[in-house]
């Protein structure tokens, strides 16, 4: 009995150190595997230093094995081809002009996985792109296009929520699985975008500046510019030709209050009118499986740059308004007049009724900017997301409208505001709204809300045509169907009102 107490307690005692041993022994199964980084540039030892601080080895190939003080002192610098034969995965961080000296490696490089992370100086600079002529030059090699999204500078300084995607594509699955784990292993978020093919795609994708703004700016641009020299004819000119009055001052301050809510209204309808096409284009159709023309396509996916310039005006005419009874000219001429006008309940009814929905409206404007946000969309489900997007949204812009209509109700009957026949600006700037506004409320007629629904849920009218101008379900085909009528276009594609 002894004995084997002796034996169980010996056991026991054994079973406990070696559990001690295993738990103080380094864990070698989770060592990364040594990275080669071809190129000594900003960007290649930028990525070499994050890299390092990951817990990656590596080492560069260079031309010069002599290690310099920008270096990351924990790498390794040797030869290119002494260098490749260290690591599965090098990284060529170097232009395409300079790609010809890898041709001598090509048996040294057979097997490993190339990332290519170059740019270009232009949209399609070459015919094909620098990750298919890289795997064109070393047909042995497994090249991935990863990486070219990310400057230096967000990864020497940490700052990386502006570029923390990074698209991966290549034609080796299980090479370009290994790229996006190193990915990962850095704190960035890897983008699939498929084959080798998308390289072209992904390498024009640095070089776009501001794709989706340049059509909202410039319409903006325009309409201000129109509605700013409008503004001037009547305001300024009309009035020093017949009235002998200088009111050049009202360029200052006077003139961008008026024309900043015009472009606010008008922009914040513009939002919500191709929405409106949409469904009267499905209406007429009476199917969904068909593409909406290219100018509707490329509106839809305005909308979010247009409803943030709009609120962009929005704010202006918010500072502008609260500016205006601070100008030192009409305190002065108010107090020189020194007269006592009774109250007159009709018109301050109308001020606090006009000041009160433009109160509300900008504040539902604001809350439609917030929503656009990344950090909140996120964390909203999609239904709560349509809801303050399109019924909040549609409530703003009554809000907006009715504001206008209050304020500048006055000037549709009065012939004294048109001058030289020409309507006030605020009476141009109702036209869009209440035009997107009137038709919104005919859509949403059971009648014919009940038929647009059926047709939003695959009730054809004609099955047979529908399905032969039918161009797929996967890539552009998602362009059929029209995004929600809100400040941010959501991520799934599917309701047009």
């Amino acid at each position: 009995m002894f004995c084997l107490v002796c034996s169980f307690f010996f056991f026991f005692k054994m079973n406990k150190n070696s559990s001690n041993t295993m738990a103080l022994a380094p864990n070698t199964s989770n060592k990364r595997e040594t990275v080669c980084i071809f190129g000594t540039g900003d960007f290649g030892r930028a990525l070499g230093h994050k890299m390092i601080q990951s817990g990656y080895p590596v080492v560069y190939g260079s031309r010069s094995t002599q290690i310099s003080n920008l270096i990351p002192k924990d790498a390794e610098v040797l030869g290119h081809a002494e260098a490749a034969q260290k690591a599965a995965i090098i990284i060529i961080a170097i232009q395409r002009q300079h790609y010809n000296f890898l041709t001598p490696l090509a048996e040294v490089l057979r097997g490993k996985v190339l990332v290519d992370i170059s740019n270009n100086l232009k949209l399609n600079q070459y015919p094909e792109s620098n990750a298919e002529h890289l795997a064109q030059l070393l047909p042995g090699s497994k090249v991935v296009k990863a990486f070219n999204t990310v400057s230096a500078w967000a990864l020497q300084s940490g700052t990386l929520d502006a570029s923390r995607q990074v698209f991966v594509c290549g034609d080796d699955v299980a090479a370009k699985e290994m790229v996006m784990n190193i990915v990962r292993a850095l704190g960035l978020t890897p983008v699939d975008k498929g084959s080798l093919l998308a390289a072209q795609e992904i390498e024009n994708y640095p070089l776009q500046l501001f794709p989706m703004w340049k059509f909202p700016i410039f319409l903006s641009l325009g309409l201000t510019a129109f509605f700013f020299l409008y503004c001037v004819v009547l305001d300024i000119i009309y009035t020093y030709i017949y009235e002998k009055n200088d009111f050049s001052f009202f360029i200052a301050i006077t003139i961008p209050n008026r024309v900043c809510p015009v472009m606010a209204l008008i922009l914040l309808a513009l939002v919500y009118l191709p929405g409106i096409f949409a469904a009267i284009i499905q209406l007429y159709r009476g199917t969904k499986y068909r593409r909406f023309p290219d100018w509707l396509d490329k509106w839809m996916q305005c909308r979010k740059q247009l409803g943030l310039i709009a609120l962009a005006f929005a704010s202006l005419h918010a500072v502008f308004t609260l500016v205006t009874p601070l100008r030192s000219h009409i305190s002065l001429q108010q107090a020189l007049n020194n007269k006592t006008e009774p109250l007159d309940h009709t018109k301050a009814w109308l001020s606090d009724s006009y000041l009160a929905l433009g109160i509300l409206g900008f504040f539902l404007f604001v809350l439609l900017g917030i929503t656009s946000l990344p950090s909140v969309s996120n964390n909203v489900n999609w239904r709560e997301f349509r809801f303050v997007q399109s019924k909040l949204g549609y409530l703003a812009l009554i809000l907006c409208t009715a504001h206008t209509l209050v304020y500048g109700g006055k000037w549709f009957l009065s012939p004294s505001a048109y001058k030289w026949y020409l309507p006030n600006i605020y009476i141009l700037s109702l036209i869009v709204p209440c035009a997107v506004l009137v038709v919104k409320f005919v859509l949403i007629f059971p009648c014919i809300d009940k038929r647009l629904t059926q047709i939003r849920q695959g009730w054809e009218r004609n099955p047979k045509y529908s399905k032969q101008s039918n161009y797929g379900l996967g890539g552009t085909a998602l362009r059929n169907r029209a995004l929600p009528p809100s400040i941010v276009c959501p991520p799934l594609i599917s309701d047009p009102r």
